[in-house]
Protein backbone atom coordinates (compact mmCIF):
# COMPACT_ATOMS: atom_id res chain seq x y z
CA UNK A 1 0.00 0.00 0.00
CA UNK A 2 1.20 3.49 -0.82
CA UNK A 3 1.87 5.90 2.04
CA UNK A 4 1.96 9.63 1.56
CA UNK A 5 4.51 11.98 3.11
CA UNK A 6 5.70 15.54 2.72
CA UNK A 7 9.51 15.64 2.74
CA UNK A 8 11.77 18.28 1.33
CA UNK A 9 12.49 18.06 -2.39
CA UNK A 10 16.03 16.85 -3.07
CA UNK A 11 16.17 19.30 -5.99
CA UNK A 12 14.31 22.44 -4.97
CA UNK A 13 14.45 22.32 -1.19
CA UNK A 14 10.71 23.04 -0.90
CA UNK A 15 7.99 20.83 0.64
CA UNK A 16 6.39 18.47 -1.88
CA UNK A 17 3.66 15.85 -1.76
CA UNK A 18 5.10 12.38 -2.38
CA UNK A 19 4.21 8.70 -2.01
CA UNK A 20 6.16 5.76 -0.66
CA UNK A 21 5.88 2.24 -2.03
CA UNK A 22 7.74 -1.04 -2.41
CA UNK A 23 9.16 -1.54 -5.90
CA UNK A 24 11.54 -3.64 -7.95
CA UNK A 25 14.16 -1.25 -9.32
CA UNK A 26 16.50 -1.98 -12.23
CA UNK A 27 19.50 0.22 -13.07
CA UNK A 28 21.65 -0.16 -16.20
CA UNK A 29 24.87 1.42 -17.36
CA UNK A 30 26.86 1.14 -20.60
CA UNK A 31 30.35 -0.23 -19.92
CA UNK A 32 33.13 2.11 -21.12
CA UNK A 33 30.64 4.69 -22.43
CA UNK A 34 33.01 7.67 -22.15
CA UNK A 35 35.78 5.74 -23.93
CA UNK A 36 33.43 4.76 -26.77
CA UNK A 37 32.20 8.34 -27.09
CA UNK A 38 35.76 9.57 -27.29
CA UNK A 39 36.67 7.13 -30.07
CA UNK A 40 33.53 7.69 -32.21
CA UNK A 41 30.82 9.90 -30.75
CA UNK A 42 28.37 9.67 -33.68
CA UNK A 43 28.59 5.87 -33.93
CA UNK A 44 28.20 5.42 -30.15
CA UNK A 45 25.12 7.66 -29.97
CA UNK A 46 23.53 5.83 -32.89
CA UNK A 47 24.19 2.43 -31.31
CA UNK A 48 22.78 3.61 -28.01
CA UNK A 49 19.65 4.95 -29.76
CA UNK A 50 19.12 1.65 -31.58
CA UNK A 51 19.71 -0.35 -28.39
CA UNK A 52 16.97 1.66 -26.68
CA UNK A 53 14.47 1.65 -29.54
CA UNK A 54 14.96 -1.93 -30.75
CA UNK A 55 15.56 -3.80 -27.51
CA UNK A 56 15.37 -2.03 -24.16
CA UNK A 57 12.09 -0.15 -24.61
CA UNK A 58 10.13 -2.97 -26.36
CA UNK A 59 11.26 -5.49 -23.75
CA UNK A 60 10.26 -3.04 -21.02
CA UNK A 61 6.71 -3.02 -22.34
CA UNK A 62 6.73 -6.82 -22.63
CA UNK A 63 7.49 -7.20 -18.91
CA UNK A 64 5.21 -4.34 -17.76
CA UNK A 65 8.16 -2.22 -16.70
CA UNK A 66 8.15 1.57 -16.50
CA UNK A 67 11.04 3.75 -17.56
CA UNK A 68 11.66 6.12 -14.65
CA UNK A 69 14.40 8.11 -16.35
CA UNK A 70 17.33 7.90 -18.72
CA UNK A 71 20.80 8.65 -17.35
CA UNK A 72 22.63 9.35 -20.58
CA UNK A 73 24.38 6.01 -20.89
CA UNK A 74 21.88 4.08 -18.78
CA UNK A 75 18.42 4.03 -17.31
CA UNK A 76 16.37 3.43 -14.17
CA UNK A 77 13.23 1.30 -14.53
CA UNK A 78 10.50 0.13 -12.16
CA UNK A 79 8.75 -3.27 -12.25
CA UNK A 80 5.77 -4.69 -10.40
CA UNK A 81 7.72 -7.82 -9.43
CA UNK A 82 11.29 -8.96 -8.94
CA UNK A 83 10.64 -11.88 -11.31
CA UNK A 84 9.72 -9.52 -14.16
CA UNK A 85 12.76 -7.32 -13.50
CA UNK A 86 15.20 -10.26 -13.49
CA UNK A 87 13.66 -11.94 -16.54
CA UNK A 88 13.80 -8.62 -18.42
CA UNK A 89 17.49 -8.20 -17.54
CA UNK A 90 18.37 -11.77 -18.56
CA UNK A 91 16.56 -11.45 -21.91
CA UNK A 92 18.26 -8.13 -22.63
CA UNK A 93 21.74 -9.39 -21.78
CA UNK A 94 21.27 -12.53 -23.88
CA UNK A 95 20.07 -10.47 -26.84
CA UNK A 96 23.02 -8.05 -26.58
CA UNK A 97 25.46 -10.95 -26.33
CA UNK A 98 23.99 -12.62 -29.43
CA UNK A 99 24.04 -9.34 -31.34
CA UNK A 100 27.66 -8.62 -30.45
CA UNK A 101 28.69 -12.13 -31.47
CA UNK A 102 27.19 -11.62 -34.94
CA UNK A 103 28.55 -8.11 -35.45
CA UNK A 104 31.79 -7.63 -37.39
CA UNK A 105 32.30 -4.00 -36.33
CA UNK A 106 34.31 -2.87 -33.30
CA UNK A 107 33.06 -0.95 -30.28
CA UNK A 108 30.24 -3.19 -29.02
CA UNK A 109 27.95 -1.79 -26.35
CA UNK A 110 27.88 -3.87 -23.18
CA UNK A 111 25.58 -3.33 -20.18
CA UNK A 112 25.90 -3.84 -16.46
CA UNK A 113 22.62 -4.30 -14.58
CA UNK A 114 21.75 -3.92 -10.90
CA UNK A 115 18.36 -4.94 -9.43
CA UNK A 116 16.92 -4.36 -5.96
CA UNK A 117 13.56 -4.57 -4.24
CA UNK A 118 13.00 -1.86 -1.65
CA UNK A 119 11.14 1.20 -0.48
CA UNK A 120 11.05 4.12 -2.88
CA UNK A 121 9.83 7.69 -2.60
CA UNK A 122 7.73 8.81 -5.56
CA UNK A 123 7.81 12.42 -6.73
CA UNK A 124 5.76 12.78 -9.88
CA UNK A 125 7.26 10.26 -12.33
CA UNK A 126 10.60 10.12 -10.53
CA UNK A 127 11.81 7.76 -7.79
CA UNK A 128 14.20 8.28 -4.89
CA UNK A 129 15.18 6.45 -1.73
CA UNK A 130 17.15 3.42 -0.55
CA UNK A 131 15.47 1.09 -3.04
CA UNK A 132 16.96 3.08 -5.91
CA UNK A 133 20.29 3.78 -4.19
CA UNK A 134 21.04 0.11 -3.57
CA UNK A 135 20.19 -0.85 -7.17
CA UNK A 136 22.50 1.87 -8.47
CA UNK A 137 25.37 0.86 -6.19
CA UNK A 138 25.25 -2.87 -6.90
CA UNK A 139 25.07 -2.18 -10.64
CA UNK A 140 28.63 -0.88 -10.25
CA UNK A 141 29.91 -4.27 -9.05
CA UNK A 142 28.21 -6.31 -11.79
CA UNK A 143 30.47 -7.95 -14.36
CA UNK A 144 30.61 -6.46 -17.84
CA UNK A 145 27.56 -7.92 -19.56
CA UNK A 146 26.34 -9.22 -16.20
CA UNK A 147 23.57 -8.79 -13.66
CA UNK A 148 23.98 -8.17 -9.92
CA UNK A 149 20.94 -8.50 -7.62
CA UNK A 150 20.34 -7.84 -3.93
CA UNK A 151 19.52 -10.56 -1.44
CA UNK A 152 15.88 -9.42 -1.32
CA UNK A 153 15.58 -10.00 -5.07
CA UNK A 154 17.31 -13.38 -4.79
CA UNK A 155 14.85 -14.50 -2.09
CA UNK A 156 11.91 -13.69 -4.38
CA UNK A 157 13.19 -15.28 -7.61
CA UNK A 158 15.46 -18.20 -6.63
CA UNK A 159 12.64 -20.78 -6.70
CA UNK A 160 10.76 -19.23 -9.63
CA UNK A 161 13.42 -18.80 -12.33
CA UNK A 162 15.70 -21.48 -13.74
CA UNK A 163 18.92 -19.48 -13.37
CA UNK A 164 22.33 -19.98 -11.77
CA UNK A 165 22.96 -17.56 -8.89
CA UNK A 166 26.43 -16.86 -7.53
CA UNK A 167 26.69 -15.55 -3.97
CA UNK A 168 28.89 -12.41 -4.08
CA UNK A 169 28.79 -11.85 -0.31
CA UNK A 170 27.99 -8.76 1.74
CA UNK A 171 28.77 -5.34 0.27
CA UNK A 172 28.98 -2.01 2.02
CA UNK A 173 26.76 0.41 0.10
CA UNK A 174 27.27 4.16 0.31
CA UNK A 175 24.61 5.92 2.43
CA UNK A 176 23.12 2.56 3.51
CA UNK A 177 23.74 1.68 7.16
CA UNK A 178 23.74 -2.14 6.80
CA UNK A 179 25.77 -4.20 4.30
CA UNK A 180 23.76 -5.60 1.39
CA UNK A 181 23.86 -9.28 0.43
CA UNK A 182 24.51 -9.55 -3.30
CA UNK A 183 24.28 -12.25 -5.97
CA UNK A 184 25.26 -12.34 -9.62
CA UNK A 185 23.30 -14.19 -12.29
CA UNK A 186 25.16 -16.45 -14.70
CA UNK A 187 24.19 -15.68 -18.26
CA UNK A 188 24.57 -18.54 -20.76
CA UNK A 189 28.27 -19.23 -21.33
CA UNK A 190 29.40 -16.52 -18.92
CA UNK A 191 32.33 -17.55 -16.74
CA UNK A 192 31.86 -17.44 -12.99
CA UNK A 193 33.70 -15.03 -10.77
CA UNK A 194 36.59 -16.82 -9.12
CA UNK A 195 35.85 -18.96 -7.26
CA UNK A 196 32.36 -19.99 -6.16
CA UNK A 197 31.63 -20.69 -2.49
CA UNK A 198 31.66 -24.41 -1.77
CA UNK A 199 28.58 -26.36 -2.78
CA UNK A 200 29.82 -29.81 -1.74
CA UNK A 201 28.47 -31.33 1.49
CA UNK A 202 30.28 -29.93 4.51
CA UNK A 203 32.97 -32.04 6.11
CA UNK A 204 31.99 -33.39 9.52
CA UNK A 205 35.11 -31.86 11.12
CA UNK A 206 34.46 -28.31 9.95
CA UNK A 207 33.50 -25.16 11.81
CA UNK A 208 32.81 -21.46 11.45
CA UNK A 209 33.33 -19.20 14.47
CA UNK A 210 30.91 -16.28 14.27
CA UNK A 211 32.07 -12.98 15.78
CA UNK A 212 31.24 -12.97 19.47
CA UNK A 213 28.72 -10.28 20.39
CA UNK A 214 30.02 -7.33 22.38
CA UNK A 215 27.67 -7.12 25.38
CA UNK A 216 29.68 -4.48 27.23
CA UNK A 217 27.38 -1.61 26.28
CA UNK A 218 30.27 0.23 24.61
CA UNK A 219 30.71 -0.08 20.85
CA UNK A 220 34.36 0.87 21.23
CA UNK A 221 34.90 -2.47 22.95
CA UNK A 222 34.16 -4.35 19.69
CA UNK A 223 37.89 -4.83 19.12
CA UNK A 224 38.06 -6.88 22.34
CA UNK A 225 35.26 -9.32 21.47
CA UNK A 226 36.56 -9.48 17.89
CA UNK A 227 40.05 -10.24 19.20
CA UNK A 228 38.79 -13.14 21.32
CA UNK A 229 36.93 -14.53 18.31
CA UNK A 230 40.02 -14.30 16.14
CA UNK A 231 42.21 -15.94 18.79
CA UNK A 232 39.83 -18.91 18.90
CA UNK A 233 39.89 -19.14 15.08
CA UNK A 234 43.70 -18.99 15.16
CA UNK A 235 43.92 -21.76 17.74
CA UNK A 236 41.51 -24.02 15.84
CA UNK A 237 43.47 -23.40 12.63
CA UNK A 238 46.43 -25.20 14.21
CA UNK A 239 44.56 -28.51 13.91
CA UNK A 240 45.34 -30.28 10.64
CA UNK A 241 42.21 -32.46 10.60
CA UNK A 242 39.76 -29.60 11.22
CA UNK A 243 38.51 -27.23 8.52
CA UNK A 244 38.10 -23.76 10.05
CA UNK A 245 36.54 -20.87 8.14
CA UNK A 246 38.71 -17.74 8.21
CA UNK A 247 37.95 -14.46 9.95
CA UNK A 248 37.08 -12.54 6.79
CA UNK A 249 34.24 -14.92 5.98
CA UNK A 250 32.79 -15.44 9.44
CA UNK A 251 32.92 -11.71 10.19
CA UNK A 252 30.58 -10.93 7.27
CA UNK A 253 27.82 -12.01 9.66
CA UNK A 254 28.81 -9.55 12.38
CA UNK A 255 25.93 -7.64 13.92
CA UNK A 256 23.28 -9.65 12.06
CA UNK A 257 20.53 -11.90 13.34
CA UNK A 258 21.45 -15.10 11.52
CA UNK A 259 19.99 -18.51 10.85
CA UNK A 260 22.80 -20.83 11.90
CA UNK A 261 21.72 -23.52 9.43
CA UNK A 262 21.91 -20.98 6.61
CA UNK A 263 25.36 -19.85 7.77
CA UNK A 264 26.55 -23.45 7.76
CA UNK A 265 25.20 -23.95 4.22
CA UNK A 266 26.72 -20.73 2.90
CA UNK A 267 30.16 -21.40 4.38
CA UNK A 268 30.14 -25.16 3.77
CA UNK A 269 30.64 -26.31 7.38
CA UNK A 270 29.02 -28.80 9.72
CA UNK A 271 29.29 -26.80 12.97
CA UNK A 272 29.00 -23.16 14.03
CA UNK A 273 30.32 -21.57 17.23
CA UNK A 274 28.68 -18.39 18.48
CA UNK A 275 28.93 -16.48 21.74
CA UNK A 276 29.18 -13.17 23.54
CA UNK A 277 31.64 -11.17 25.64
CA UNK A 278 30.81 -8.80 28.50
CA UNK A 279 33.73 -6.88 29.96
CA UNK A 280 33.32 -4.84 33.14
CA UNK A 281 36.31 -3.57 35.09
CA UNK A 282 38.61 -6.49 35.77
CA UNK A 283 35.88 -9.07 35.16
CA UNK A 284 34.82 -10.77 31.95
CA UNK A 285 31.86 -12.98 31.13
CA UNK A 286 32.03 -15.14 28.02
CA UNK A 287 29.27 -17.38 26.74
CA UNK A 288 29.84 -19.90 23.97
CA UNK A 289 27.62 -22.42 22.24
CA UNK A 290 28.47 -25.00 19.61
CA UNK A 291 25.65 -25.70 17.15
CA UNK A 292 25.12 -28.47 14.61
CA UNK A 293 24.61 -26.64 11.32
CA UNK A 294 22.54 -29.43 9.77
CA UNK A 295 19.89 -29.57 12.52
CA UNK A 296 20.30 -26.27 14.37
CA UNK A 297 20.60 -28.24 17.61
CA UNK A 298 22.98 -27.35 20.44
CA UNK A 299 25.98 -29.64 20.83
CA UNK A 300 27.52 -27.82 23.81
CA UNK A 301 27.14 -24.54 25.69
CA UNK A 302 29.00 -22.92 28.58
CA UNK A 303 29.28 -19.62 30.44
CA UNK A 304 32.52 -18.37 31.98
CA UNK A 305 32.64 -15.70 34.70
CA UNK A 306 36.29 -14.95 35.43
CA UNK A 307 38.78 -12.21 36.17
CA UNK A 308 40.15 -10.57 33.04
CA UNK A 309 43.54 -12.26 33.38
CA UNK A 310 41.82 -15.63 32.86
CA UNK A 311 40.80 -14.73 29.32
CA UNK A 312 43.47 -16.94 27.80
CA UNK A 313 42.57 -19.95 29.93
CA UNK A 314 38.95 -19.53 28.81
CA UNK A 315 40.00 -19.51 25.16
CA UNK A 316 42.02 -22.68 25.71
CA UNK A 317 39.04 -24.38 27.38
CA UNK A 318 36.72 -23.45 24.52
CA UNK A 319 39.16 -24.69 21.90
CA UNK A 320 39.84 -28.02 23.61
CA UNK A 321 36.13 -28.56 24.27
CA UNK A 322 35.38 -28.09 20.56
CA UNK A 323 38.12 -30.59 19.70
CA UNK A 324 36.58 -33.13 22.09
CA UNK A 325 32.98 -32.54 20.99
CA UNK A 326 33.85 -32.88 17.30
CA UNK A 327 36.01 -35.92 18.06
CA UNK A 328 38.88 -34.38 16.13
CA UNK A 329 42.06 -36.43 15.95
CA UNK A 330 45.09 -34.42 17.06
CA UNK A 331 48.49 -35.14 15.58
CA UNK A 332 51.58 -35.38 17.71
CA UNK A 333 52.36 -31.96 19.18
CA UNK A 334 49.05 -30.31 18.24
CA UNK A 335 47.52 -30.63 21.70
CA UNK A 336 50.65 -29.16 23.26
CA UNK A 337 50.51 -26.18 20.92
CA UNK A 338 46.87 -25.63 21.85
CA UNK A 339 47.51 -25.56 25.59
CA UNK A 340 50.97 -23.97 25.84
CA UNK A 341 49.99 -20.32 25.91
CA UNK A 342 52.10 -17.54 27.40
CA UNK A 343 50.07 -15.53 29.92
CA UNK A 344 50.75 -11.90 28.96
CA UNK A 345 50.19 -8.57 30.61
CA UNK A 346 46.49 -7.95 29.97
CA UNK A 347 47.00 -4.27 29.07
CA UNK A 348 49.66 -5.22 26.50
CA UNK A 349 47.28 -7.80 25.02
CA UNK A 350 44.55 -5.17 24.84
CA UNK A 351 46.85 -2.72 22.99
CA UNK A 352 47.91 -5.47 20.58
CA UNK A 353 44.26 -6.20 19.76
CA UNK A 354 43.69 -2.51 19.01
CA UNK A 355 46.78 -2.43 16.81
CA UNK A 356 45.67 -5.51 14.89
CA UNK A 357 42.28 -3.94 14.21
CA UNK A 358 43.95 -0.80 12.87
CA UNK A 359 46.33 -2.45 10.40
CA UNK A 360 43.46 -4.46 8.91
CA UNK A 361 42.47 -1.13 7.31
CA UNK A 362 45.93 -0.83 5.65
CA UNK A 363 45.82 2.94 5.17
CA UNK A 364 48.93 4.94 5.95
CA UNK A 365 47.30 6.71 8.89
CA UNK A 366 45.87 3.54 10.44
CA UNK A 367 49.13 1.65 10.05
CA UNK A 368 51.04 4.51 11.69
CA UNK A 369 48.65 4.44 14.65
CA UNK A 370 48.89 0.64 14.80
CA UNK A 371 52.69 0.88 15.03
CA UNK A 372 52.38 3.13 18.07
CA UNK A 373 50.05 0.68 19.81
CA UNK A 374 52.27 -2.32 19.07
CA UNK A 375 55.30 -0.44 20.41
CA UNK A 376 53.41 0.42 23.62
CA UNK A 377 52.37 -3.22 24.01
CA UNK A 378 55.99 -4.36 23.63
CA UNK A 379 57.14 -1.82 26.21
CA UNK A 380 54.60 -3.23 28.69
CA UNK A 381 55.34 -6.88 27.93
CA UNK A 382 58.51 -7.53 25.87
CA UNK A 383 57.88 -11.29 25.89
CA UNK A 384 54.47 -11.22 24.17
CA UNK A 385 54.89 -12.56 20.63
CA UNK A 386 51.93 -11.08 18.80
CA UNK A 387 52.76 -7.34 18.94
CA UNK A 388 56.21 -8.09 17.48
CA UNK A 389 54.57 -9.94 14.56
CA UNK A 390 52.02 -7.17 14.12
CA UNK A 391 54.76 -4.55 14.17
CA UNK A 392 56.71 -6.46 11.52
CA UNK A 393 53.67 -6.56 9.22
CA UNK A 394 53.04 -2.85 9.78
CA UNK A 395 56.62 -2.00 8.74
CA UNK A 396 56.25 -4.24 5.68
CA UNK A 397 53.15 -2.28 4.68
CA UNK A 398 55.15 0.94 5.03
CA UNK A 399 57.88 -0.49 2.82
CA UNK A 400 55.68 -1.96 0.09
CA UNK A 401 53.44 1.12 -0.16
CA UNK A 402 56.37 3.55 -0.20
CA UNK A 403 55.15 5.25 2.99
CA UNK A 404 58.67 5.69 4.35
CA UNK A 405 61.60 7.98 3.61
CA UNK A 406 64.02 5.11 4.36
CA UNK A 407 62.74 2.00 2.53
CA UNK A 408 65.72 -0.24 3.23
CA UNK A 409 65.87 0.81 6.87
CA UNK A 410 62.15 0.08 7.24
CA UNK A 411 62.51 -3.37 5.69
CA UNK A 412 65.50 -4.13 7.93
CA UNK A 413 63.45 -3.07 10.95
CA UNK A 414 60.58 -5.33 9.87
CA UNK A 415 63.02 -8.25 9.56
CA UNK A 416 64.55 -7.70 13.01
CA UNK A 417 61.08 -7.42 14.56
CA UNK A 418 59.89 -10.62 12.87
CA UNK A 419 63.00 -12.46 14.05
CA UNK A 420 62.28 -11.30 17.60
CA UNK A 421 58.72 -12.59 17.31
CA UNK A 422 60.06 -15.97 16.16
CA UNK A 423 62.58 -16.04 19.01
CA UNK A 424 59.76 -15.47 21.49
CA UNK A 425 57.34 -17.87 19.78
CA UNK A 426 59.24 -20.65 17.96
CA UNK A 427 55.93 -22.50 17.43
CA UNK A 428 53.95 -19.40 16.47
CA UNK A 429 52.69 -19.62 12.87
CA UNK A 430 52.11 -15.88 12.58
CA UNK A 431 55.72 -15.13 13.55
CA UNK A 432 56.92 -17.55 10.87
CA UNK A 433 54.65 -15.92 8.30
CA UNK A 434 55.90 -12.44 9.22
CA UNK A 435 59.52 -13.49 8.76
CA UNK A 436 58.72 -15.29 5.49
CA UNK A 437 57.13 -12.13 4.07
CA UNK A 438 60.20 -10.10 5.08
CA UNK A 439 62.47 -12.62 3.35
CA UNK A 440 60.26 -12.48 0.26
CA UNK A 441 60.67 -8.71 -0.08
CA UNK A 442 64.40 -9.12 0.54
CA UNK A 443 64.41 -11.50 -2.47
CA UNK A 444 65.69 -14.36 -0.31
CA UNK A 445 63.18 -16.69 -1.90
CA UNK A 446 64.44 -20.11 -0.86
CA UNK A 447 64.72 -19.04 2.79
CA UNK A 448 61.24 -17.50 2.62
CA UNK A 449 59.77 -20.77 1.33
CA UNK A 450 61.40 -22.79 4.10
CA UNK A 451 60.11 -20.49 6.83
CA UNK A 452 56.62 -20.38 5.32
CA UNK A 453 56.52 -24.17 5.03
CA UNK A 454 56.92 -24.29 8.80
CA UNK A 455 54.05 -21.80 9.17
CA UNK A 456 51.82 -24.11 7.09
CA UNK A 457 52.85 -27.04 9.29
CA UNK A 458 52.01 -25.11 12.47
CA UNK A 459 48.67 -23.73 11.18
CA UNK A 460 47.47 -25.92 8.29
CA UNK A 461 44.00 -24.40 8.46
CA UNK A 462 45.08 -20.76 8.25
CA UNK A 463 43.83 -19.19 5.00
CA UNK A 464 46.22 -16.24 5.16
CA UNK A 465 49.22 -18.57 5.27
CA UNK A 466 48.05 -20.33 2.10
CA UNK A 467 47.44 -16.98 0.41
CA UNK A 468 50.93 -15.82 1.36
CA UNK A 469 52.29 -19.04 -0.15
CA UNK A 470 50.30 -18.45 -3.35
CA UNK A 471 51.53 -14.87 -3.66
CA UNK A 472 55.10 -15.99 -3.02
CA UNK A 473 54.88 -18.72 -5.67
CA UNK A 474 53.86 -16.17 -8.31
CA UNK A 475 57.07 -14.25 -7.65
CA UNK A 476 58.99 -17.53 -7.79
CA UNK A 477 57.71 -18.15 -11.33
CA UNK A 478 55.40 -21.00 -10.23
CA UNK A 479 51.92 -19.72 -11.20
CA UNK A 480 50.26 -23.16 -11.37
CA UNK A 481 51.27 -23.98 -7.80
CA UNK A 482 50.23 -20.46 -6.79
CA UNK A 483 46.70 -21.01 -8.11
CA UNK A 484 46.52 -24.30 -6.20
CA UNK A 485 47.39 -22.54 -2.93
CA UNK A 486 44.98 -19.70 -3.58
CA UNK A 487 42.12 -22.10 -4.26
CA UNK A 488 42.84 -23.90 -0.99
CA UNK A 489 42.72 -20.56 0.81
CA UNK A 490 39.33 -19.82 -0.72
CA UNK A 491 37.88 -23.07 0.64
CA UNK A 492 38.94 -21.82 4.07
CA UNK A 493 37.74 -18.28 3.37
CA UNK A 494 34.83 -18.29 0.88
CA UNK A 495 34.19 -14.57 1.56
CA UNK A 496 37.78 -13.85 0.62
CA UNK A 497 39.18 -10.27 0.68
CA UNK A 498 39.22 -8.32 -2.56
CA UNK A 499 43.03 -8.39 -2.64
CA UNK A 500 42.93 -12.10 -3.36
CA UNK A 501 41.40 -11.31 -6.76
CA UNK A 502 44.61 -9.46 -7.57
CA UNK A 503 46.76 -12.39 -6.45
CA UNK A 504 44.88 -14.80 -8.71
CA UNK A 505 44.91 -12.34 -11.62
CA UNK A 506 48.66 -11.96 -11.13
CA UNK A 507 49.09 -15.74 -11.38
CA UNK A 508 47.04 -15.99 -14.58
CA UNK A 509 48.86 -12.97 -16.02
CA UNK A 510 52.23 -14.65 -15.48
CA UNK A 511 50.91 -17.69 -17.35
CA UNK A 512 50.04 -15.42 -20.28
CA UNK A 513 46.32 -15.99 -19.63
CA UNK A 514 45.39 -12.34 -20.11
CA UNK A 515 41.74 -13.04 -20.91
CA UNK A 516 41.37 -14.66 -17.46
CA UNK A 517 43.35 -11.96 -15.67
CA UNK A 518 41.35 -9.03 -17.08
CA UNK A 519 37.91 -9.69 -15.43
CA UNK A 520 39.56 -10.49 -12.09
CA UNK A 521 41.45 -7.19 -12.15
CA UNK A 522 38.32 -5.27 -13.14
CA UNK A 523 36.43 -6.83 -10.24
CA UNK A 524 39.25 -5.97 -7.85
CA UNK A 525 39.10 -2.33 -9.03
CA UNK A 526 35.30 -2.24 -8.74
CA UNK A 527 35.49 -3.48 -5.16
CA UNK A 528 38.53 -1.37 -4.17
CA UNK A 529 38.40 1.81 -6.28
CA UNK A 530 41.60 3.23 -4.77
CA UNK A 531 43.89 0.40 -5.89
CA UNK A 532 46.83 1.46 -8.02
CA UNK A 533 48.66 -1.86 -8.50
CA UNK A 534 45.59 -3.58 -9.96
CA UNK A 535 45.20 -0.74 -12.46
CA UNK A 536 48.84 -0.97 -13.53
CA UNK A 537 48.56 -4.72 -14.10
CA UNK A 538 45.24 -4.20 -15.92
CA UNK A 539 46.81 -1.54 -18.17
CA UNK A 540 49.59 -3.99 -19.04
CA UNK A 541 47.05 -6.78 -19.57
CA UNK A 542 45.06 -4.61 -21.96
CA UNK A 543 48.28 -3.75 -23.78
CA UNK A 544 48.94 -7.44 -24.36
CA UNK A 545 45.34 -7.81 -25.56
CA UNK A 546 45.76 -4.96 -28.05
CA UNK A 547 43.30 -2.60 -26.32
CA UNK A 548 45.44 0.53 -26.40
CA UNK A 549 42.75 3.15 -25.75
CA UNK A 550 41.35 1.31 -22.74
CA UNK A 551 44.86 0.70 -21.41
CA UNK A 552 45.56 4.45 -21.62
CA UNK A 553 42.35 5.26 -19.74
CA UNK A 554 43.20 2.79 -16.97
CA UNK A 555 46.79 4.08 -16.79
CA UNK A 556 45.56 7.65 -16.33
CA UNK A 557 43.43 6.47 -13.39
CA UNK A 558 46.53 5.15 -11.62
CA UNK A 559 47.74 8.69 -10.97
CA UNK A 560 44.29 9.88 -9.95
CA UNK A 561 44.18 7.37 -7.09
CA UNK A 562 47.92 7.65 -6.30
CA UNK A 563 49.79 10.67 -7.70
CA UNK A 564 53.00 9.27 -6.15
CA UNK A 565 52.91 5.95 -8.02
CA UNK A 566 56.33 5.07 -9.40
CA UNK A 567 57.31 2.26 -11.77
CA UNK A 568 60.89 2.77 -10.62
CA UNK A 569 59.87 2.08 -7.03
CA UNK A 570 57.93 -1.04 -8.01
CA UNK A 571 60.75 -2.38 -10.18
CA UNK A 572 63.14 -1.90 -7.26
CA UNK A 573 61.05 -3.69 -4.63
CA UNK A 574 59.04 -6.37 -6.46
CA UNK A 575 60.80 -9.67 -5.71
CA UNK A 576 60.49 -11.49 -9.04
CA UNK A 577 62.88 -14.44 -9.12
CA UNK A 578 62.86 -14.34 -12.93
CA UNK A 579 63.52 -10.77 -14.18
CA UNK A 580 61.56 -11.54 -17.35
CA UNK A 581 58.34 -11.50 -15.29
CA UNK A 582 58.71 -7.77 -14.57
CA UNK A 583 59.74 -7.26 -18.19
CA UNK A 584 56.41 -8.82 -19.16
CA UNK A 585 54.61 -6.05 -17.25
CA UNK A 586 56.66 -3.35 -18.95
CA UNK A 587 56.17 -5.01 -22.33
CA UNK A 588 52.39 -4.81 -21.94
CA UNK A 589 52.62 -1.13 -21.11
CA UNK A 590 54.90 -0.54 -24.11
CA UNK A 591 52.42 -2.30 -26.42
CA UNK A 592 49.85 0.31 -25.35
CA UNK A 593 52.35 3.14 -25.94
CA UNK A 594 52.51 3.82 -22.19
CA UNK A 595 55.58 4.81 -20.12
CA UNK A 596 57.82 1.99 -18.94
CA UNK A 597 59.91 3.92 -16.43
Amino acid sequence: MDNTATPTSPVRGSPIRVQRRLAAILVTDVVGYSRLMHSDEAMTLERLRRLRSELLDPKLAEYSGRLVKSTGDGMIAEFHSAVDAVQYAVDVQRAIKDSNALSQSPGHLTLRVGINVGDVVVEGDDLFGDGVNVAARIEGIAQDGGICISGTVHDQVKDKLDLVFEDRGLRNVKNISEPVRTFSIRIDGQSASWPLPPTVPAESASIAVLPFDNMSGDAEQDYFSDGITEDIITDLSKISSLLVIARNSSFTYKGRAVDVKQVARELGVRHVLEGSVRRAGNRVRITAQLIDGTTGGHVWAERYDRVLEDIFAIQDEITLTIVNELKVHLKLGEKDRLSQRYQPNIEAYDLALRGRELIFGATQERVAEGIKLFERAIALDPHLTFPHSGLAFAHILDYVNNWTSDPQGTLDLAHRTAEKALELGPDDALAHRALAVCLLWERRMEEACAVLARAVELAPGDAETHVTRGNMLVYMHEPDLAIESLEKAVRLNPRYPDMWLYFLAHAHYMKGEYELAEPLLRERIAKSPNTDVARVLLASTLGHLGQKDEAKRVWDEVFVVNPRYSLEHRSRILPYKDPSDWERVLEGLAKADLPTR
